[in-house]
């Protein structure tokens, strides 16, 4: 899919299906507080199971085959009311397929693996159909300081408000609770019940989640396996799931202080918490969870012990859930690091007042270097140039993704070159002399012919991407002219806090996430109410795809369209091809030029559309399908007529 319709894509799907005022109006039902007996309808709705294969479709896990082998390529090929009628069947009576179990390495190295259920390609569908009605209904009662697998959320936002309760708050306790498992222990009955209690009371849809956490799981040996408890990592619907059983503990701990009724009604929350502060004894406390990653902040010791204690017995008595006792402590951050999300953060004094700093985690340097460290001796390795250059273009993706994660930490630029320093020695050592400076190609480019060897056509290798990050740097180095990104030249940047107002469901919320787009959705209404229900799911949604990047114009002339004169065109013959990259949206009389091989017919069109042609462009579409060549002439012929 390409990078321009990529940005916001779930959120823009909501609005080609037509299916984002229906979100919008079960977010602002549960907000009121209603119930919600009736959902299975919007769950089976046409345009749902549509968004549902949309938003699947490109998730890297899709081309993962579950215990049945198929894959979201074998649901390309059904015919759009094939497919509709197929997860309609499935939901009627569902029953799911097992679950493969797969162990997957932590990271290369480590000898730890986790485990991750694969459901079918069937059974994945159904769960984001139901994911999509359920999300708005839980948006609207979870709590703000939950990030974790939420839409508009990321670690970047939990992560800022650790900062601000630590630096602002001068919150300089944390309570670090380790549940064990969680994943792998969530009780079902309780579940149920707290799926229940958010309003979502459609029997039929709690019988098939019941279905869902019972679904038989296949491990790895052959073994068939039946869970009583848990939430199989790697599901759709587990994520939402988890939240659901967490956004209890949230909600507690925000009862204890912070939304602890008072006689006073107070417009203010600041002036609230200072009453509470001076006039009661009640513990002080601040929750930010991401998953079931949470920490709890306080002011004082004793506050934060009695907060520890509390948690822990909740946990056991409400949730059913277990804690780690070696990795459950309290933290004095002004002495030690408390982890979060990869980052170690603490108070340091500087001057008369505290500011926070935060490194990368001991165990996130140690994965960093081990994995750049391989993929240093991939690039060894490499069987020839092109497979050396592809290589390399991993280690790139790999550093700037380690740049992007990591610069969240204060202290990010000490850490990578304590990364830099053992990556650049394996390097120099497996690759030697073919690694090079800048400087040192630059002086082998002006040197002449020597031992046969003509280093006057020495190239630099450079992307785009490379240039704009790291092109002043001097750590920057080539390897048989491809450019290879440091390691150790990043910096840090200013973690950004969740906007209030941002919400995928709400009108000005999904103003501060993506500009409004410009397109009339009538007529992308009116293109899918319009499909054939012979043309493949694919093909109808792909269609959608390219006249949206399209904006909505003609691929040769770039007039706008108007619904009547859209025409897809494959660009080559190719039976069965209806991939997003083999369409392009064009005037119908323009498809006809494409195919036209009579000269009358081509000087017709070229009299008609002729100023607005993209010569170049159309015969790039002729010669696709082996059609001739249409001559300059012929263009400059028609606009003389």
């Amino acid at each position: 899919m390409p990078k321009q319709i990529q940005k916001s894509q779930r959120l823009r799907n909501n609005e080609y299906y037509d299916t984002q005022k229906l979100f919008d109006g079960l977010y602002e039902r549960s907000l009121k507080g209603e119930f919600f007996t009736n959902l299975m309808k919007i769950i089976g709705s046409e345009d749902n199971i549509r968004l549902a294969y949309r938003n699947i479709r490109n998730n890297g896990g899709s081309n993962t085959a579950g215990v049945d082998g198929c894959t979201i390529e074998n649901v390309r090929k059904f015919s759009e009311s094939e497919f509709i009628e197929k997860v309609k069947s499935k939901l009627k009576w569902y029953k799911p397929k097992a679950v493969r179990r797969v162990e997957i390495e932590k990271y290369p190295g480590s000898g730890k693996y986790r485990p991750l259920g694969i459901p079918t390609i069937e059974d994945r569908i159904v769960q984001q159909c139901i994911l999509q009605v359920l999300e708005p209904i839980c948006e609207a009662k979870f709590h703000d300081k939950s990030y974790g697998f939420r839409p508009n959320r990321s670690c970047e936002n939990a992560l800022a408000q650790a900062n601000s309760y630590m630096y602002a708050g001068k919150l300089h306790f944390a309570v670090d609770v380790d549940i064990k498992g969680f994943f792998d222990n969530v009780d079902h009955s309780k579940l149920i019940k707290q799926i229940w209690a958010l309003g979502i009371r459609d029997k039929k849809l709690i019988s098939i989640i019941k279905e869902m956490l019972k679904a038989p799981i296949k491990m790895p040996s052959g073994e068939i396996v039946y869970p009583t408890k848990g939430t199989p990592q790697g599901g759709i619907l587990s994520p939402l799931l988890s939240n659901i059983v967490l956004n209890e503990l949230d909600w507690w701990v925000q009862s204890q202080w912070v939304e602890i009724p008072t006689k006073h009604e107070y417009s203010c929350k600041d002036s609230k918490m200072n009453m509470l502060k001076k006039h009661t004894k009640l513990k002080e406390m601040y929750i930010v969870r991401y998953a079931d990653d949470f920490k709890i902040f306080c002011r004082s010791y004793a506050v934060a012990a009695r907060v520890f204690h509390a948690v822990k017995q909740w946990l056991k008595e409400r949730l059913r859930l277990d804690i780690s006792e070696e990795k459950s402590k309290i933290t004095n951050l002004r002495k030690q690091y408390t982890e979060f999300l990869g980052i170690k953060m603490k108070i340091r004094k500087k001057g008369k007042k505290y500011v926070t700093t935060s490194h990368m985690t001991d165990k996130a340097i140690t994965k960093v270097t081990r994995n750049l460290i391989l993929q240093v001796g991939e690039i060894q390795t490499a069987k020839n140039k092109k497979d050396r250059y592809a290589q390399v273009q991993k280690y790139n993706s790999m550093v700037m993704g380690v740049h992007n994660y990591y610069s969240m930490a204060v202290l990010v630029s000490q850490d990578c070159a304590r990364i830099a320093r053992q990556v650049n020695c394996v390097m120099k050592n497996r690759l030697g002399k073919d690694l090079k400076s800048r400087k040192q190609i630059e002086r082998m480019k002006k040197r002449k012919k020597r031992k046969g060897r003509n280093y006057a056509e020495t190239k630099i290798i450079i992307n785009k991407s490379i240039v704009e990050r790291y092109g002043a740097s001097e750590q920057l180095r080539f390897l048989d002219g491809f450019a290879i990104a440091p390691v150790g030249y990043t910096k840090m940047r200013v973690l950004m806090k969740k906007a209030q107002v941002v919400n995928k469901y709400t009108h000005e919320g999904r103003s501060k996430i993506h500009k409004m787009l410009k397109l009339d959705l009538s007529v992308v209404r009116k293109l899918l109410e319009a499909s054939s229900h012979d043309e493949s799911i694919q093909f109808i949604d792909n269609r959608i795809s390219r006249y949206v990047a399209q904006n909505g114009k003609c691929y040769i002339t770039g007039k706008l369209l108007q619904y009547g004169e859209i025409y897809c065109h494959h660009k080559t013959s190719k039976k069965g091809d209806d991939s997003y990259g083999n369409l392009v949206v064009v005037h119908r009389d323009i498809h006809k030029l494409i195919h036209a091989n009579n000269q009358k017919e081509i000087t017709y069109y070229f009299g008609k559309y002729g100023k607005y042609i993209n010569l170049e462009k159309l015969n790039k579409l002729r010669k696709a399908i082996n059609n001739y060549e249409i001559k300059e002439n012929v263009l400059d012929n028609s606009n003389a007529k």
